[in-house]
């Protein structure tokens, strides 16, 4: 029974592909872990791992969802390193802007962070499709907790927050949309967390 249970976590520990840290304190022997002491006397470990995911195996009804499922996954593998850089870059600008009192100040330097952002990064994202620029206002939402929209409103004013939502709006975007990883964009999120734990 112990030899049992002691597997079946280290299979737990590793059947989502992908090597995961064992929150245990390492010895020169070996990781040291907590037991349980049944009442028969057995004793079995117990070791806490990080949080992990399993997938399994993804089944499709047909042809078409299968190839509904592969154009989501090249579409937001496209979009994602774009929404991993804004969330970052989210972080270092509140922070920078959080010593900055003078607000004529703050809005130089966000003027001069759009203008490098635009130099940077202008010419990749001319190249998104439709569809990955649909899924980059969703994604730079789940790793900022805003919307593009309040973004630019935060950072540039309510007056170019309205200019570029309206402007979004002419080419069928929202800047507005806020993402849904339990519902709407579940699968998203799905990839999102695939991509993350380097499984696809």
């Amino acid at each position: 029974m112990k030899k049992l249970v002691f597997i079946l976590i280290i299979v737990l520990g590793s059947v989502s592909g992908y090597s995961q840290e064992i929150l245990n304190p390492r010895t020169e022997k070996g990781y040291e872990a907590r037991c349980i002491i049944s009442s028969d006397g057995d004793t079995i470990p117990v070791l806490y791992f990080s949080e992990f995911y399993v997938w399994g195996n993804r089944s499709f009804k047909n042809s078409d969802e299968a190839v509904a499922w592969n154009r989501l996954v090249r579409n937001v593998k496209k979009a994602y390193p774009y929404a991993k850089i804004a969330g970052e870059r989210f972080i270092a600008y509140n922070d920078f802007l959080s010593g900055i009192d003078n607000k004529r100040l703050r809005k130089t330097y966000m003027k001069k962070a759009e203008q490098d952002i635009q130099d940077e990064f202008g010419d990749q994202l001319k190249k998104l499709t439709y569809t990955q620029g649909r899924i980059l206002i969703k994604l730079i939402d789940r790793q900022t907790t805003n919307s593009s929209y309040d973004i630019v409103k935060m950072y540039r004013g309510g007056g170019r927050a309205f200019f570029y939502q309206s402007f979004a709006r002419i080419f069928g975007f929202n800047l507005k949309t806020k993402y849904d990883p339990l519902k709407e964009d579940a699968d998203i999120e799905r990839i999102v967390m695939m991509i993350e734990n380097g499984v696809i």
